[in-house]
């Protein structure tokens, strides 16, 4: 089943038994090239978040993870709220940013796999990295935002 390119539009077949009808995929030529370029900018900078974590956890284990979330939580929300918000840079730089270095550096699974990781050894210790990457993450945040707006005004 070949997708096919009629007008603009990229028509891919239902399937083998459907007499060779065609859907029209909503999305235009032009929309799939930039919807591409962004999937691979996101990827590009997701490599340098994801392995900037990496070598954070090997070096300082869960407190690196927790560096980690902790910082990442304060650079995007100051990062929104100076630059993104304020359209100061190109919109796959802030995409790259945000949703690629920041995203991969700062992760959900990476948190509670490093919390079940510490339950199953020191249950308290895991309670209480639990909390401080909680409200820390979000006073950090707002940190961050609060600066950004701050500088934002300037």
């Amino acid at each position: 089943m070949t997708p096919v390119s009629v007008r603009g539009q990229v028509r891919v077949p239902y399937s083998n038994c459907c007499e060779g009808r065609f859907f029209v995929a909503t999305i235009q030529n032009g929309e799939l090239k930039m919807k591409i370029r962004k999937v691979i900018i996101v990827g590009l900078f997701a490599f340098g978040g994801g392995m900037l974590r990496y070598l954070v956890n090997s070096s300082w284990g869960a407190l690196g993870i927790l560096g980690c979330n902790l910082i990442g939580s304060f650079l995007l929300a100051l990062l929104t709220y100076t630059v993104i918000e304020r359209k100061l840079v190109a919109d796959w730089l802030s995409l790259g940013l945000g949703t690629g270095l920041i995203g991969a550096l700062t992760t959900f699974s990476t948190f509670a796999a490093t919390t079940i990781q510490l339950w199953q050894s020191h249950p308290l210790a895991a309670g209480l990295y639990f909390i401080v990457s909680s409200s820390g993450g979000l006073v950090m945040a707002l940190l961050g935002a609060w600066l950004g707006r701050r500088l934002g005004r300037n």
